[in-house]
């Protein structure tokens, strides 16, 4: 059934992470400024990440996540990369998608929610929509999860290749992040059950078959031959407006390199140590931007080693447009802003999708990637290779993202959706 485009009540379900609530808040404020109402529902520590006052929170899981229980999962989700950590990562996901399954519906009943907007690391969205008749659109606000055969999974660090070998490594990788995810698995399988709907085991199966968005572009991924018409690539979903201005007055003589890690991983003393070290060396300006994860002495030891200067948060387009290089740990949020101020990339990965991003990097040309255990002298060299990294892969890049549409076709595409209610939305060309 079809839906008035003129003003719908749209519904977020994303994780309870702050990159991930970025990229809907962007969203989200472009529907508002369309006419449309946009709630987000998860739980209530999640609301301050929210800062356009005119979207709407809704808090769940008040027995199962009351405040202040969000801040063990994030430390857990920090530490996701050491093998014995990773099992309370995923007890923490499938937590959190029970809860979903279960509040939702009720919830999204009182609220009078038209349609969802559903993040696709997070399964119980387009569960539930699909159990109440709602239409949803699935968002990828990291590398996307859809499958293909020849295509390495979004987690895996693996380099892109089409011979038999890589094919065989790609697919046991499959079997053991299959294996790994069990648990998952089996919520989701109990989910289908209690919601009455088609079961399912993997997030992969739990994508709009109405519109899917992406984050990434064409050309920043490896060669896709079996995305649904449905798929859309965007680019980076982003809130316009004026960018902040860095307070560092920077020397145009020498090179300046940008250190951030994220909001999750900014506590990462040992990589930014070594950075500094590799700066020193290379008599590089260093900006390190910590995101609030190291405390004041360890902020004046890093500028001890050979750190310029240390903040907790930096405004990242302008450090970015201003830097020569910049040291990431792969997040896709930098990555995309990166690649639109044309900044060559040293990629060093920790976890969740940050190695297939580092790969896609390699692959696009836009940097290179180490292992995130690189001591100094091995992140120097790189460093002095990336200062004289051609600009043709990077312009090239950057160009795509600014036709991929962004934002606004983002809002497009979900209110083609709501407008049509159809199942097949064709896919939009740029």
């Amino acid at each position: 059934m079809a839906h008035d485009a003129s003003m719908s009540h749209f519904g977020v379900v994303a994780p309870a992470f702050y990159s991930h609530f970025q990229t809907f808040q962007a969203l989200a404020s472009a529907l508002i400024d369309r006419g449309h109402r946009v709630t987000f529902f998860q739980q209530a520590d999640a609301r301050r990440w929210l800062a356009d006052p005119r979207i709407a929170f809704h808090a769940l899981g008040a027995t199962s996540h009351p405040p202040a229980s969000l801040g063990p999962v994030l430390q857990r989700a920090a530490a996701s990369n050491h093998p014995l950590r990773l099992r309370g990562v995923i007890r923490d996901l499938c937590n959190s998608t029970r809860m979903l399954c279960a509040e939702l519906p009720d919830a999204l009943r009182e609220r009078g929610v038209d349609a969802l907007l559903c993040d696709q690391m997070e399964a119980a969205g387009g569960l539930v929509a699909e159990a109440l008749g709602l239409p949803f659109i699935s968002v990828a606000s990291a590398l996307p999860v859809n499958r293909e055969p020849q295509i390495p999974l979004a987690v895996m660090p693996f380099a892109y290749a089409e011979d038999e070998r890589s094919r065989r490594m790609y697919e046991g990788s499959e079997r053991v992040y299959d294996w790994l995810m069990r648990p998952l698995s089996r919520v989701i399988g109990d989910a289908c059950r209690q919601l009455s709907i088609e079961p399912r085991g993997g997030l992969h199966e739990c994508l709009s078959p109405y519109a899917q968005v992406s984050q990434t572009f064409d050309g920043f991924d490896f060669p896709r031959a079996r995305l649904p018409a449905t798929f859309h690539a965007v680019g980076p979903l982003r809130t316009p407006g004026q960018q902040a201005a860095g307070e560092w007055n920077i020397d145009p003589d020498r090179p300046f390199v940008f250190a951030s890690l994220g909001t999750l991983q900014g506590g990462r003393m040992g990589m930014f140590t070594q950075v500094a070290k590799a700066c020193a060396r290379l008599d590089a300006q260093l900006l390190i931007a910590h995101c609030g994860g190291l405390g004041p002495a360890q902020e004046q030891q890093l500028k001890r080693i050979g750190a310029t200067w240390v903040t907790d948060f930096a405004a990242q387009q302008w450090a970015l447009e201003k830097a020569s290089v910049v040291v990431t740990h792969g997040g896709l949020n930098t990555v995309m802003d990166a690649i639109k101020a044309r900044t060559p990339m040293l990629v060093m990965p920790i976890g969740f999708d940050q190695p297939g991003v580092a790969s896609r990097v390699a692959y696009a040309g836009a940097g290179f990637q180490l292992s995130r255990r690189a001591r100094a002298g091995t992140i120097h060299e790189a460093l002095r290779r990336l200062l004289d990294h051609p600009p043709e892969p990077l312009e090239r890049l950057a160009a795509e993202l600014d036709r991929a549409g962004g934002t606004p076709r983002a809002a497009d595409i979900v209110e083609s959706v709501i407008r049509s209610g159809a199942l097949t939305a064709a896919r939009e060309t740029p």
